[in-house]
């Protein structure tokens, strides 16, 4: 039986306690003869005095719902006695307060769907999304090959394929691998469905309530909400220029023993950084010595602008700690949602198991697309194009920053991937920020969500390929003439603080 007290609400608690058994009675949830809680008991639990149970109890007792029996404490009793009673009680709402877990008000981001919606409008510049630019995926191409199916009949591609995808399209990306330096067969690699539902597996399968995982701080939010969510204690490690401070691991293996490590190594979300080599070869060092799995998450190991990417931890990985997921969604198009996991044999044979309870398997559509277009060597040639472009629209976003921007804004930039990470002026909030960025009609995304314990206000982040050229050159413009509105405001307020009004005798 669980019960929640709102202490901000004007309603005395017992009636609150009342309130909330007597709608668990009448809905059926406490049938009649169910024991409730001794009145000591459930005032320890709840955090009240005894008589505030003793009082919510005889106000049920009133209405007959339940009674009391020397030695068999507070009992249930049958409460539907005629039709209106049940009347009322079908035309009761659901008690939402008790259905919802309690991990499910960590899913309420509220400000980021508010963003998204807006980011989604034809006439706003947007700096927030995660996504890869339709205009440079490679339609014809596609095209093509779903014409091809079309021609041929081939109806494979419309049919279920195995949880843990097509053999013929494993066996492709097992080709990807090895040239990211991971030597691994089709039956060490498990389509998903978007690498995001490799972190929902992972957390299903990996950690019990109260676990620990170890995240950079700051990180990819959607995996923050994905441990969480399963109950999982979530704590950060700084990043700087040289990614995961690897330094100050050590010390926090030794102290919590978390049984999970998640990073971005490459390119990272949101901060651009990479862990420089050093650091990946002593993190693989770590995860053996205090027997810890990682999770890599290379969602944009490919883009890369200049010179080369550094190896992969799970190409350095030789006894099966890491875990790696990387996607299609941010070279290709998004709406495939088709990603990859490559992991010990075990492993994806436990994680296919929940992957089919979740979706069966990923879209075979999709991954009959893929497997043609990599077959047929597009891929290969597809990503130069885009690095090409994106280095672009990259020089071009921070050629913009570097005319525009307030003097005292910071940002970085990356040597790959999709965002680059700045720094708010002193007294310019990102919270404030997306109000005044709003009115230009320009969006992006806050720092906070990237944290774990509500950081980060003094963050924002900026994708830099989404948008064209000349746009992302105008929402620059627009977005720092608002931080120059609000610098301007806060130095107002600094020179003509609220005058205090005194009476006049």
């Amino acid at each position: 039986m669980r019960l929640v007290i709102d202490r901000e609400n004007h309603t005395p608690v017992y009636i609150q306690i009342f309130e909330q058994i007597r709608r668990m009675i009448i809905a059926g949830e406490l049938s009649p003869g169910f024991r409730l809680p001794p009145e000591r008991k459930l005032a320890q639990s709840l955090g009240v005095n005894r008589t505030t149970i003793l009082n919510a109890y005889r106000e049920l007792k009133a209405e007959g719902l339940v009674g009391s029996h020397v030695g068999n404490g507070t009992v249930v009793l049958s409460c539907l006695q005629d039709e209106s009673d049940l009347l009322n009680f079908t035309s009761q709402e659901p008690a939402w307060d008790q259905i919802f877990s309690h991990h499910a008000n960590d899913f309420d981001s509220y400000i980021l769907k508010d963003l998204l919606t807006l980011a989604s409008r034809k006439d706003v510049i947007s700096f927030a999304t995660g996504m890869a630019s339709p205009e440079t995926g490679p339609l014809n191409a596609f095209l093509g090959i779903e014409k091809e199916l079309i021609e041929s009949r081939n109806y494979k591609p419309l049919l279920h394929s195995p949880t843990e995808g097509f053999r013929s399209l494993r066996e492709a990306i097992s080709g990807l691998m090895h040239k990211r330096g991971v030597y691994c067969s089709y039956d060490e690699i498990m389509l998903l469905s978007g690498s995001q539902q490799g972190l929902d597996v992972a957390a299903r399968m990996i950690l019990d309530p109260g676990d620990i995982v170890v995240v950079e701080e700051p990180s990819f939010f959607p995996a923050i909400q994905a441990f969480k969510s399963i109950g999982a204690r979530v704590m950060g490690i700084p990043i700087d220029e040289k990614g995961m401070r690897v330094d100050l691991l050590e010390q926090l293996l030794q102290r919590y023993r978390p049984k999970l490590i998640y990073t971005i190594p490459t390119f990272h979300n949101p901060t651009g950084t990479e862990m420089e080599l050093e650091r990946r070869i002593r993190l693989i060092e770590l995860a053996y010595k205090y027997k810890v799995l990682i999770i890599e998450d290379d969602a944009y190991g490919d883009l890369c602008y200049e010179g080369h990417s550094l190896p992969l931890l799970k190409a350095m990985d030789n006894e099966g700690y890491v875990i790696y997921l990387s996607t299609f969604s941010k070279t290709v198009y998004s709406g495939l949602r088709l990603g990859w996991m490559t992991a010990h044999k075990k492993v994806i044979k436990k994680f296919a198991a929940a992957k089919q309870i979740m979706d069966l398997h990923s879209s075979s559509l999709s991954q009959w697309i893929i497997e043609q277009f990599i077959k047929s060597g597009g891929l290969e040639a597809h990503i130069p194009r885009l690095c090409k472009d994106y280095r672009e629209k990259r020089d071009a976003m921070y050629d913009a920053l570097t005319k525009n921007a307030p003097s005292d804004l910071l940002w970085n930039m990356p040597r790959g991937g999709y965002y680059i990470w700045c720094k708010l002026p002193s007294g310019v909030s990102a919270a404030k920020l997306i109000t005044k960025a709003a009115e230009r009609k320009v969006v992006f995304v806050p720092g906070t969500p990237f944290f774990t314990s509500g950081q980060g206000d003094d963050y924002i982040r900026l994708n830099f390929t989404f948008e064209e050229l000349k746009d992302i050159t105008d929402g620059i413009q627009r977005l720092c003439a608002a931080m120059k509105e609000l610098i301007d405001e806060q130095n107002y307020c600094d020179v003509y603080p609220a005058l205090e009004i005194n009476p006049i005798v």
